[in-house]
């Protein structure tokens, strides 16, 4: 066959080109291959690290107003304004209210006629007693003169002595009732003044408990019937009542002095100092009651009003009680970097970095000048792992 007359020597594979190409392709894969590992590998890192970064635990605290002695303060307490003398004034008597001539804000005096009751059977009562007073007073002359009769005729013999003896025991029973009659008089005089219920101070009128027509007992027992009638207070004898924490108590001493702020005028501050620290704790509160009092005060001081009273290492003058208070934030919740001072809000879940302004230092406040808000919050207690964007979360 003509296949056996080939010449196989001429069957090559030429490679010289395949081996030029070849290995230079191969290769520029790998390396392909190897960069896009390499950025989906930094990629999916970096994405860990942003998915999976620790959250951290803060604390937040609030842009508020502060007044110059705050800096000044070592304890920080809230309380009530309450009158030391206040009394709830009732009748001793029992009877329908039929006048009241007072009614709330109205000033009275000690002894002074406030309300009365109605007082018709009482008054017959005593005008029946003076009657029966006269009638056996009337009685106790016809009966001295009895006896002094009886003694002239047994002195002459024209009497007996039992004349005499019944004489002057008829007298003496006469001068007893007399002490009766004297004595039911007192008693009706009592219960006529019992109908009229005076001031037992001189003080304000809280409030009006009782209108006229209702019936007033020294005890209510009924719905209808009312016990106090007013209830009056001594202005001039209003002092701050404040809870202390016992862990706090230390800090407080006899005469120290205070800064009182009333909630209502927050922008008002008087001088104070402690009056008396009650002797004995709230068990169920874990407080001690702290009276503080006023060194002067005005008419917009109220019973009952909310106060925050700042105690004080030392007595503040007149001028840091008219300077204006400032926006402050703690000095722990202002950070500098690069030549900035921040603080940082939350917003959804995350440190956000706002630039401020600050003014003077106050203890351990900072006055924030611009950048803050009253009222907004912020992180206290910053350090180096607060940064824009960290995950925080409020403890």
């Amino acid at each position: 066959m003509e296949t056996k007359n080939i010449d196989l020597s001429a069957l090559r594979i030429h490679r010289s080109q395949g081996d030029k190409d070849g290995p230079p392709k191969k290769t520029g894969m790998i390396v392909g291959i190897a960069l896009t590992l390499s950025v989906l590998g930094i990629g999916a890192f970096l994405l860990s690290q942003k998915l999976f970064a620790p959250t951290i635990d803060v604390r937040l605290t609030t842009v508020a107003w502060t007044s110059p002695s705050q800096s000044n303060s070592v304890l920080t307490a809230s309380g009530y304004v309450v009158a030391q003398r206040k009394a709830a004034v009732a009748s001793k008597g029992t009877g329908r209210l039929v006048f009241l001539g007072v009614v709330e804000g109205d000033r009275v005096k000690t002894d002074q006629v406030i309300a009365r009751l109605e007082d018709a059977d009482i008054h017959a009562l005593l005008e029946q007693s003076r009657a029966n007073l006269r009638l056996n007073e009337a009685d106790l002359k016809d009966a001295l003169r009895s006896v002094a009769r009886q003694k002239t005729l047994l002195e002459k013999g024209l009497t007996t002595q039992a004349d005499y003896d019944a004489a002057d025991a008829r007298q003496q029973r006469v001068a007893a009732s007399i002490e009766v009659a004297k004595a039911q008089v007192t008693g009706a005089e009592v219960s006529m003044e019992n109908t009229l219920i005076r001031a037992p101070f001189n003080g304000t009128v809280l409030t009006k408990n009782a209108d006229i027509g209702e019936m007033v007992v020294p005890m209510a027992a009924s719905v209808g019937s009312k016990s106090a009638v007013v209830t009056i207070a001594d202005m001039t004898s209003l002092q701050v009542e404040a809870d202390v924490s016992e862990s706090n108590i230390e800090h407080i001493v006899s005469n120290q002095p205070c800064e009182i702020t009333l909630d209502a005028y927050p922008e008002i501050r008087y001088q104070g100092y402690v009056a008396k620290i009650v002797p004995t704790a709230d068990r169920a509160k874990a407080t001690v009651m702290v009276k503080v009092g006023f060194h002067s005060y005005d008419s917009r001081v109220l019973p009952e009003m909310g106060a925050k009273v700042l105690f004080l290492k030392e007595a503040s003058d007149a001028a840091a009680l008219t300077e204006k208070p400032r926006l402050t934030i703690p000095i722990t919740s202002l950070v500098e970097r690069d030549g900035k001072k921040f603080a940082f809000t939350i917003v959804d879940n995350k440190a956000c970095a706002v630039p401020v302004r600050t003014g003077r230092p106050m203890g351990a406040f900072i006055e924030i000048v611009d950048g803050l808000t009253p009222g907004e919050k912020v992180i206290d207690k910053l350090d180096a792992s607060i940064v824009e964007g960290v995950k925080v979360k409020v403890q």
